[in-house]
């Protein structure tokens, strides 16, 4: 009886080689229709890649990869069990009971990746070492059919712990990084018998996506994956609860050789983008000359300004800043700097501050007022009156949000309070425009994270939502670019080994967002220093020397943890920041001169250095004429003092609004009454009066009585 199952067993067993051996036989076939198939025995065979070179725009050497450096092979014996078991567990768990393909593997994968939102593949090991050794990145059928013969040829010709050695060695696991023993020295500086359970997690997380969650250009997805495999190993009781634990809580500290990097946040951003592209193998080991957009000199230059402006700035609790400088016409990138100090662990330098999300602080004010000014709700001469003012909010408690140092100046023009940047004229032109017409434009304009006007409220016009900084540069080379967008780039050519071009920077104008008229009316505003000096004094650091055209825009954010300056010419915008990586709070000190500003003064003084002066051009759909100070109108008979102002031809002032109107005012206290509001001591007085853009009545004469005690 035991004599029989044996047998039974055996002829199971060579019924399922029987069985693929007559797949192979049929793929094969379907193979040899489709073309060449590549050598299996170059799963084993030894590469030697070419490095590629990264350049600035100037032909200067930025980063080189030798990826065949990289590489350590390393026996499977040498690998610890909990690394295997880490890569099984987030990869694939059924390894071992499958003939290269896993259709369990496959739905558990969709499902937790659509479902769950935790990112794991479908393809098993032998898919993923087929698909990085032997085949492209591009995605056809017949591709996939080519993969599929390549995994049943693969688990037929090696064995189960062969074809696992060889994805150790031969996966990337993101940049140079080319097998674990190159992943574990490269982010780890050990060998990989050294590693905690911690630092195997994070590593075991790198090949889904070595872009994507690289602990060099995203330690907070990094760290989200490295939970996720851990997550993965508890499930599958491969590890304790106390060692889950240990694992999830311990420091992660990255290494990486200061002198191998220049621009470091830069070359990453840009390697990223190419690896979208092209394929990790064809980046690290294709022998690629790639020509990129940065300023080298100007780019040292400006991280040389950041990490001595931050260093003045420890007493305000300031531990980290930022730059980043474009072109507007292009959108080319000429420096970018991510951190004053990509190798400080201290302050996770590796944090991109130019890519990540931070809040504008009222550095997003000139897109708001641009909204108004394009659709004529307002004009650069339309009045709001300063002063304390709750805004009611539907299903909400009433906003009411306060001026910097809680000081308000009355009825100014819209010049005054953008150039100014006084919140509540900020907060009622946001309700002028609404919402959804703002979220809109903006989103237009190049700000790409305001999508659901329903998510935000009026604090937007003053940053209470999210931004990029290369969106703010986008936006503002809208601005800087009479009204045309630009997408930013990074890369001006890319050559392959053989010479090929594979791609070029070829200038295509963008989209018009805004009219000329409207980016040549806020631009005036932004370099008009005499404007802003009520706030910021005359002369201020926000001025560059012998540069009037220069327009400026400062923003702080009200609980003081990010603080910006975005300036720009008919040629560039220049955006700095300083604050924390960990969104603590910086001191009072830092406001509108301070902080960010002083960086942008010195390299937008550098960026002008032996420049001409080039300022906005006025379109011819931009009007200038007098206007009634009081009323942004028509000078009235009776006369009043005026300024000269800019409008769009459409919308230039055509009334002749009087000074004295009647006006409902409360007899006890000698104020206006409010539209809707039962006073019985109400009665309608002639009084020197205008309405600002709100709707708002101001008497400019009105006794203000003090109740008698």
């Amino acid at each position: 009886m035991k004599k029989s199952k044996n047998l039974l067993k055996i002829k199971k067993i060579n019924f399922k080689k029987y069985l693929m051996v007559v797949v192979l036989a049929t793929v094969v076939g379907i193979g040899w229709i489709l073309g060449d198939i590549p050598n299996l025995k170059k799963l084993s065979s030894t590469d030697f890649p070419e490095s590629s070179q990264m350049y600035d725009r100037n032909g200067k050497l930025i980063y080189e990869i030798y990826v065949d450096k990289r590489r350590r092979e390393i026996p499977l014996t040498k690998i610890p069990e909990k690394m295997i078991d880490a890569t099984l567990a987030i990869e694939d768990v059924g390894f071992y009971s499958h003939f290269g393909f896993d259709l369990k593997g496959i739905v558990r994968g969709l499902y937790r990746t659509i479902i769950e939102k935790r990112l794991q593949g479908g393809s098993t090991l032998t898919q993923q070492l087929v698909k990085n050794v032997l085949l492209t990145p591009e995605r056809t059928w017949t591709r996939k059919i080519k993969e599929a013969i390549l995994t049943v040829g693969t688990e037929i010709m090696y064995s189960k712990n062969q074809i696992l050695e060889m994805y150790f060695n031969q996966t990337p696991y993101g940049g140079t990084l080319w097998g674990i023993e190159a992943a574990s020295t490269g982010i780890f500086n050990k060998e990989v018998s050294n590693l905690t359970l911690a630092e195997m997690a994070l590593l075991a997380g790198l090949p889904a996506s070595p872009s994507r969650y690289s602990p060099f250009s995203h330690p907070d997805l990094a760290k989200e994956r490295q939970e996720q495999v851990l997550t993965r190993m508890l499930e599958l009781k491969m590890i304790s609860k106390e060692e889950f634990e240990k694992a999830k809580n311990e420091k992660l500290n990255y290494y990486v050789k200061a002198d191998s990097l220049i621009a470091p946040h830069f070359v990453f951003y840009v390697k990223d983008q190419l690896v979208e592209k092209y394929g990790a193998k064809k980046v690290t080991e294709g022998g690629l000359k790639i020509y990129t957009t940065l300023d080298l000199d100007l780019q040292k230059y400006a991280q040389d300004v950041v990490v001595v402006e931050v260093g003045k700035l420890n007493k305000s609790n300031v531990t980290n800043g930022a730059s980043l400088i474009t072109e507007s016409k292009t959108g080319q990138i000429l420096a970018m700097v991510g951190s004053k100090d990509f190798f400080a662990n201290d302050i996770e330098g590796k944090y991109n501050v130019t890519t990540a999300l931070r809040q504008p602080g009222s550095s997003i004010k000139p897109l708001n007022y641009a909204v108004g000014i394009e659709t004529g709700k307002v004009t650069a001469a339309s009045l709001f009156y300063d002063e304390q003012t709750c805004f009611n909010v539907e299903n909400q408690k009433p906003y009411c949000p306060t001026n910097y140092g809680y000081h308000y100046y009355g009825l100014q023009n819209l010049r005054q309070s953008l150039a100014n940047s006084l919140n509540i004229p900020a907060v009622k032109m946001l309700k002028i425009n609404g919402l959804k017409s703002f979220v809109a434009s903006a989103s237009a304009m190049g700000i790409s994270t305001f999508k659901n006007a329903d998510n935000y409220g009026l604090s937007l016009t003053l940053g209470g939502g999210e931004v990029y900084m290369t969106d703010m540069n986008v936006a503002f080379g809208a601005l800087s670019n009479m009204g045309v967008k630009q997408e930013l780039t990074p890369i001006l050519k890319v050559v392959d080994k053989n010479d090929k071009v594979l791609e070029k920077y070829k200038y295509v104008p963008g989209e018009r967002v805004l009219s000329a008229e409207t980016s040549f009316i806020i631009s005036q505003i932004l370099s008009d220093d005499g404007a802003r000096s009520m706030v910021f004094g005359a002369g201020s650091m926000l001025n560059i020397k012998k540069h009037p055209e220069v327009a400026i825009k400062t923003g702080t954010t009200n609980d003081l943890r990010d603080n910006w300056t975005i300036g720009y010419t008919p040629d560039y915008v220049a955006t700095t920041w300083v604050g924390n990586n960990d969104n603590s709070r910086m001191t009072g000190v830092v406001s509108g001169t301070s902080g960010a500003t002083p960086i942008w003064n010195k390299v937008m003084t550098k960026l002008l250095e032996n420049k001409q002066v080039r300022n906005f051009s006025k379109p011819e759909g931009a009007v200038g004429m007098t206007v009634c100070n009081l009323t942004g109108q028509l000078i009235p008979e009776g006369g009043c003092d005026s300024h000269y102002e800019y409008f769009k031809k459409e919308f230039v002032p055509t009334l002749h609004l009087p000074l004295r109107n009647n006006i409902l005012v409360d007899k006890t206290t000698g104020k206006i009454v409010k539209k809707g509001e039962d006073n019985p001591n109400a009665e309608w007085q002639e009084h020197a009066s205008v309405i600002d853009a709100s709707g708002q009545w101001v008497c400019l004469d009105c006794p203000q009585i003090i109740p008698s005690p």
